[in-house]
């Protein structure tokens, strides 16, 4: 019996448009998706719309429409966005599921409440709207500000919420880190968790008042006068999507997580917030955390201030979805930053799809056409190399790989000179050719679904044919 496997994106914000960032996640997220699923392991991908958040609440308001209409909107745009990129998500949960989502989010609040961990008190301190948290004054940069959001006054909030005894599950954490019980990749990432633990940790505030949070969002139970924080509510997306508070037996098939994918902006959340709520509430712990970079764009941070926000939608219609998926998991090292430009993404089409893969295909077709003879399939595997960069989240060296492989079969034509040979020798040159272009097509399942499907069809066998280009080039 095969194994079951949970996996997540990041639930974005819906207050703006999805820009390429979101779609470099999704990307990621639906590749190692469908490598579990060629493994025969029932897989199940969950991503959704964060959305009782104060700045969902102050965008709608900027634009003069009413909460839910506006993350509606927004919701559905980065749902097409997913579909757009060809990303398999079997659930996307809305965090203003008042069906499912609210009553799941106030189960868990009811949890960690019956274990002593909730308290009331009055509190001031500097809010990020931005990243919807507090911060104290030596986590701010020099100018005062949010390291995330530099250039954004942070709000000076006094209320009374309450809170939740994040210090009392400092050593537990460390713990659960340190001996990868909590798996978080990369090194790196654990080291910066680690050492932020080294700290004494504070509680947190995990509610709003119903008027800063213009009563939008989860409500506190039993306090009317409260709703639930974004970070306790949103997190709980993760549960609620699949079934906690509202199905027994869908939430035990799929839970624990197996693997978290977020960006590097949200780890203290997800590593830090989000285990201790579970411990709290005596709930399994997701199993790892896999952390990915950002982008920046021709060399700058993405911002709609500067103008220099980039639309995925629209790269897919001039480019292709397979395209930009490759560019995005090929030419970025996964665990650091990187610099998305379109005249790169134009470039790699041009060498790598077009003269590379493309051409190897169509050269191929090509000499079997003129052959007449017919190919029978062989068994088709993963290569040990597209196996293990998967497997660490190595998507750009598995893709190396793989195009190294399309190097030696286009070399392998040049050295052989099929159009020369007959017969038998030209049948054995071929059949070597036939099954190298299987085997990439097979190994490329995970990243280029749709080129992968077309090259598996055109050949399929045993007679095989020229076709289209698979990528023509770009002038």
């Amino acid at each position: 019996m095969t194994g079951k496997f949970y996996i997540t994106c990041a639930i974005p914000y819906v207050n703006s448009r999805p820009h390429v960032g979101h779609a470099l996640e999704f990307v990621q997220g639906d590749a190692i998706a469908r490598y579990h699923k060629l493994l025969g392991e029932d897989v199940l991908t969950l991503s959704g719309g964060d959305e009782n958040a104060v700045k969902n609440v102050q965008a709608a308001e900027a634009a003069g429409v009413p909460i839910q209409e506006f993350v509606d909107k927004n919701n559905e745009l980065f749902l097409n966005l997913t579909k757009k990129l060809n990303c398999q998500f079997d659930v996307w949960q809305k965090g203003s599921d008042k069906t499912h989502h609210f009553p799941s989010s106030q189960k868990l609040w009811e949890l960690c409440n019956k274990n002593g961990d909730i308290y009331k008190k009055k509190y001031e301190g500097l809010y990020c709207v931005g990243c919807e948290q507090f911060y104290s004054p030596d986590e701010l940069d020099e100018n005062g500000e949010c390291r995330e959001h530099p250039g954004k006054k942070l709000d000076k909030v006094s209320e009374e919420n309450y809170f939740f005894k994040l210090s009392k599950y400092q050593n537990q954490l460390i713990k659960l880190i340190k001996s990868d019980e909590l798996k978080i990749v990369p090194q790196e990432r654990k080291n910066e968790v680690l050492s932020f633990l080294k700290d004494p940790l504070q509680d947190i505030s995990i509610s709003r008042t119903n008027e800063r949070a213009k009563n939008w969002g989860v409500p506190v139970p039993n306090d009317s006068n409260q709703r639930i924080y974004v970070w306790f509510d949103a997190l709980n997306i993760y549960q609620s999507g699949i079934g906690f508070g509202w199905d027994e037996k869908e939430y035990k098939k799929w839970w624990p997580t197996d693997l978290h994918v977020i960006g590097k902006g949200i780890i203290r959340f997800h590593a830090v917030y989000w285990p201790a709520f579970l411990l709290s509430a005596k709930l399994p712990l997701p199993k790892s955390l896999f952390i990915h970079g950002y982008f920046t764009v021709n060399g700058q941070k993405m911002s709609k201030t500067i103008g220099n926000v980039i639309d995925p939608v629209e790269l897919t219609k001039k480019y292709g979805v397979d395209s930009l998926r490759y560019y995005l998991l090929a030419k970025f090292n996964p665990f650091t930053d990187g610099d998305f430009s379109e005249d790169r993404l134009k470039e790699v089409y041009n060498a790598d799809l077009a003269n590379g893969l493309g051409n190897l295909v169509s050269r191929v077709a090509k000499l079997c056409e003129t052959s007449g003879f017919g190919f029978l399939k062989n068994p088709l595997l993963f290569y040990e190399e597209t196996e293990k960069n998967l497997k660490e989240y190595r998507f750009d060296n598995a893709l190396k790989f793989l195009w190294e492989v399309v190097g030696k079969t286009d070399n392998l034509i040049d050295k052989e000179k099929p159009w020369k040979l007959k017969d038998k020798k030209l049948k054995e040159v071929l059949k070597d050719l036939v099954q190298n272009v299987r085997l990439i097509a097979h190994n490329l399942k995970p990243f280029l679904p749709e080129t992968a499907d077309a090259i598996e069809k055109q050949f399929a066998g045993p007679k095989i044919k020229v076709k289209a280009p698979l990528f023509p080039r770009l002038r």
